[in-house]
């Protein structure tokens, strides 16, 4: 269990910190993107987005990912089942981190670690209100319930969860789907800013993954205590380098489907 080793947390603290700095640079980017909309948008649309207030204002409306002024009439209805059910996937995994960060080993265990879960909780926030925007303005219903193919992978693995590194293990498989999912609507969707979107929220996913096969990795092989700043590469395990970025190129495979997770 990981409450039982020792953590150095330092390369944690930066992973998490490069993790905002990933997102706070697709904010920044997109920022411009709604000011030019906002700026040539119809009154009706601007306001709409003005209503969004603080879902607008802070990383989690769709805003925030690009939506241009031909977005609604061209969306179609398989882009808002694929925005539903990415939605579905970004409540699944708040509720997930939101239960680790009230098991004891967390909540009263190293800060660092329920720092990154906190922080990661907020950027899963953020996504899915982003998706549930887009879905909402392009007519369709926001999806506020979880993904049903793992809510049940979920509800299989949270009775057998006993330290940290079960919640790492669930959290990693979350990751991934969430991953390959938003990398695989990047060329299903038929809206340019739709593909703006899924493309900017598919690399926060996968930095969450790739950081939490690091620490899979180092806790798997009782090496915790080499995660550290500087780093002594001579100590490094060999897979060190490539543990955290097993593909060259993400993978599509275990994609969920665009109707998985949309509304009924």
């Amino acid at each position: 269990m990981m409450g039982a080793q020792h953590i150095d947390t330092r390369l944690l603290e930066e992973l998490t910190e490069q993790s905002q700095d990933l997102n706070s640079d697709a904010v920044k980017i997109t920022r411009s993107a709604l000011t030019d909309f906002t700026a040539g948008a119809e009154p009706a649309q601007a306001g709409w987005w003005r209503r969004g207030g603080a879902v607008a204002g802070l990383a989690g409306a769709f805003a925030l990912f690009g939506a241009g002024r031909a977005f609604a009439a061209t969306a179609t209805a398989d882009d808002i089942m694929a925005l539903q059910t990415a939605a579905s996937l970004e409540n699944l995994a708040i509720s997930v981190y939101q239960t680790a960060a009230t098991l004891p080993f967390i909540k009263d265990g190293n800060k660092t670690v329920a720092a990154f879960i906190a922080k990661t909780t907020e950027q899963h926030q953020a996504h899915a209100k982003a998706f549930n925007a887009a879905a909402t303005q392009a007519g369709g219903k926001a999806q506020t319930g979880p993904d049903p193919k793992y809510k049940a992978v979920v509800d299989q693995a949270l009775p057998t969860i006993k330290g940290p590194a079960d919640v790492v293990k669930l959290a990693i498989t979350l990751e991934d789907v969430a991953a390959q999912t938003y990398t695989k609507n990047v060329g299903q969707v038929s809206n340019g800013d739709l593909r703006k979107l899924f493309a900017s929220v598919a690399p926060v996913e996968a930095q969450h993954r790739a950081t939490l096969l690091a620490v899979q990795a180092l806790l798997a092989g009782n090496a915790a205590d080499l995660i550290t700043i500087p780093v002594d590469p001579a100590k490094l395990p060999a897979a060190a380098g490539s543990v955290g970025f097993p593909d060259a190129f993400y993978p599509i495979k275990d994609a969920s489907p665009i109707t998985e997770g949309a509304v009924k």
